[in-house]
């Protein structure tokens, strides 16, 4: 079904020595694709353009591990990235290994098995020079023994598979049924991995540039516009999504697998005439899908709404349908990019805020679609989305459902993060402090110590003074306000009656105007310190939402523009975590000439979640997946995009003094040259 290639390379090594050792590996299923004779694919021209008769519906992990080791060929990985599968024989007892430092310095290993299909002869010949030079001759027995052993390893290319056809009146349903019923981890085919296969078959250059733009948007590049962003970095599907909401106004993908297969969803006719037009469409849609002008506009408007990274979005639907909805604006009623910067600023908020998209979102999603276009025919497109804007935000919505909302403690509410916007629109300093909260929710920001959030009644405090025990009451939204994390450790635990004019009158920064400004956008109510604990997270409540209100409100006033910093580059930020004030800047070529790392030594990192490996070469480079980073940082946000921490924290490396982590083998650097440098 050309999804990504999932197995890891030791899943791969373990399929080539059952193959060799005649164990059972399981049978393939494919699926006629129904293409009639002689069809082309879009938009290419001769013997390769022909569309595939089959499409494999299980067995395309093996398959695909097959055809790479035995061809070379790189593989497209999960997160898209491309890298080579490469296998290393020892012929003495027949052990398959995937290859690594060790099969490198080992003589006895042949170091890259897809050589026996590429120039058997030469192949064995350079592996046995190699080894008698290493290790001295070898008997005639022996050598005999292990050239066939490394025969029966190039013979795996006639390794018979049993094959079971579904013809193509088989519909997609079915098929999904069978392949849960019999693929032993019961992975689930969805109504994109059907699309996106038959763009494969159909447009294959269309899947590939849906592949290319997810790529580039999970790492920043330095190499010119590019679609990385703090936002989201969409998956194929995910921007299958927002195409198909562009070209057929559909969000329902199963309707849209029907369409491109050039069924009339009136008549329930299929035609090769149909299909053409409608991948025709689908073409010019995702053009626009992938503009990186649009893309990056639209994002503004999301900066403009207060949001300033995926930190602060609790649903990428929200991000994914609000894209479809701008490209609809600018693409097909050629509303000006200011306006719609600010009437897609508004839409998002709502949206984001009222969880739109979260529940039946392909129907929401195709039922805005029916309204904007029927309320554009008589009021425009901008004032077609104010209308339902307001009619989503009521008086009633403000009043009474938005503050009930705020009685949650769930971390990632919609409504907790609509107030982070609103502060950010607003423009408010983090509470008893100068600093400004949108600029220390810059998503770039890495630093374990900037703003926090406050227990405005302490945690202990409620518990052992007040008896409060509910730690859904305790951590309530309305109980917490963000502070610098340095006045978060003085107020500690003590009650807010002592701790606040203790704070208030150490901060002489804080004039009269400043604390007011403060006291109103952090929605502290008059006399907080004294009121009961309910009383006043329900009067902080009522306030919280008076704060979202009149950010939302200013984000259609004449003069606002969201003027934030930049934001930060990866590398600048990388430049800054590496080398801490007063401390030797130190690069992994300085541990490889220190002795403290070799060439070939290889990393992998600390959380579990991640299990692509790093390579240090020898320049000091680390690289993954064929690619050299100059940095770990660099190479962190590679295996990780957003979610990459300082490299040095990230990896782990294997010494002989066991695994440490990277930043071990950094300090103990430092503290031998100080060492020496006293010496």
């Amino acid at each position: 079904m050309q999804r990504p290639f999932v197995w890891s390379n030791s899943k791969v090594r373990d399929l080539f020595d059952s193959m060799y050792r005649g164990f059972p590996v399981g049978y393939l299923l494919f699926w006629e694709t129904g293409a009639e004779v002689g069809a082309r694919q879009i938009g290419i021209e001769g013997k390769d353009a022909r569309v595939a008769r089959w499409l494999i519906v299980d067995g395309q992990q093996r398959m695909t591990s097959l055809y790479s080791v035995i061809s070379g060929e790189k593989v497209v990985r999960e997160d898209y990235s491309e890298s080579k599968v490469k296998l290393a024989f020892r012929p003495r007892d027949a052990h398959f290994s995937v290859s690594d430092a060790t099969t490198e310095k080992n003589p006895e290993f042949l170091k890259d098995v897809t050589k026996l299909w590429v120039d058997f002869r030469g192949t064995v010949s350079r592996f046995f020079a190699d080894y008698e030079a290493a290790r001295g001759p070898l008997e005639a027995s022996m050598r005999n023994a292990w050239e066939d052993a490394l025969d029966r390893v190039r013979d795996l290319q006639n390794f018979p598979f049993n094959v079971v056809e579904l013809d193509s009146a088989v519909d997609e349903e079915q098929v999904a049924d069978v392949f849960v019923r019999i693929n032993s981890e019961g992975v689930k085919l969805n109504q994109a991995d059907f699309i996106l296969t038959l763009m494969s078959v159909f447009w294959d250059e269309g899947r590939k540039q849906l592949e290319a733009f997810s790529r580039g948007a999970k790492v920043p590049s330095l190499a010119g516009a590019a679609p990385f962003n703090w936002y989201i970095a969409p998956s194929p599907d995910q921007l299958l999504r927002v195409t198909v909401a562009l070209a057929f106004d559909r969000a329902v993908l199963r309707h849209a697998y029907s369409i491109l297969r050039g069924k009339d969803l009136e008549t329930g006719q299929t035609s090769i005439e149909h299909r053409d037009q409608q991948f025709n469409a689908l073409q010019t849609a995702q053009s626009e899908v992938l503009n990186l002008t649009h893309w990056h506009e639209y994002l503004r408007a999301l900066e403009r709404a207060g949001y300033r990274g995926s930190k602060m979005i609790s649903s990428q639907n929200v991000v994914l349908f609000s894209y479809a909805i701008w490209l609809r604006g600018r693409v097909k009623h050629g509303v000006a990019i200011d306006q719609l910067r600010e009437v897609i600023a508004r839409w998002f908020f709502m949206a984001h805020l009222t969880s739109r998209y979260s529940t039946s979102f392909e129907t929401q999603a195709e039922r805005d679609f029916g309204r904007i276009d029927e309320l554009a025919t008589e009021v425009g497109f901008v004032s077609a989305l104010n209308r339902i804007i307001d009619d989503t935000l009521t008086g009633d919505f403000w009043a009474i459902t938005l503050p009930n909302e705020l009685a949650t403690a769930a971390s990632r509410s919609p409504a907790l993060f609509a107030y982070f916007a609103a502060l950010n629109i607003l423009n408010a300093d983090a509470l008893l402090s100068t600093g400004k909260v949108r600029d220390r929710l810059d998503p770039a920001i890495t630093s374990t110590k900037g703003i926090e959030r406050h227990h405005l009644f302490p945690r202990a405090y409620l518990r052992d003074v007040l008896g409060v025990k509910d730690s859904r009451q305790i951590n309530q939204i309305a109980n917490m306000a963000l502070v610098e994390w340095n006045d978060n450790i003085v107020i500690s635990d003590s009650a807010p009656s002592f701790y606040w004019p203790t704070q208030v009158d150490s901060k002489s920064y804080l004039t009269v105007d400043r604390l007011k400004k403060q006291l109103e956008l952090h929605a502290l109510p008059d006399g907080w310190t004294d009121l009961e604990f309910p009383e006043f997270l329900a009067q902080r409540r009522t306030l919280m939402a008076a704060v979202v209100r009149q950010a939302f409100e200013r984000l259609s006033q004449e003069g606002y523009g969201a003027s934030y910093p930049p934001i930060s580059s990866a590398i600048k930020n990388e430049q800054v975590t590496e080398q801490p004030d007063g401390q030797i800047r130190v690069s992994i070529a300085d541990l490889v000439h220190a002795g403290l790392l070799d060439a070939g030594t290889v990393m992998t990192p600390a959380r579990s979640e991640f299990d692509s490996v790093g390579e240090i070469d020898e320049s000091g480079s680390i690289v993954v997946n064929d690619v050299p980073y100059p940095t770990p940082s660099a190479a962190a946000m590679a295996v990780a995009g957003t979610q990459a921490e300082d490299g040095w924290m990230f990896w782990i490396v294997d010494t002989c003094d066991g695994e440490r982590r990277l930043d071990s083998l950094r300090n103990q650097y430092r503290l031998n040259d100080v060492a020496g440098s006293e010496a």
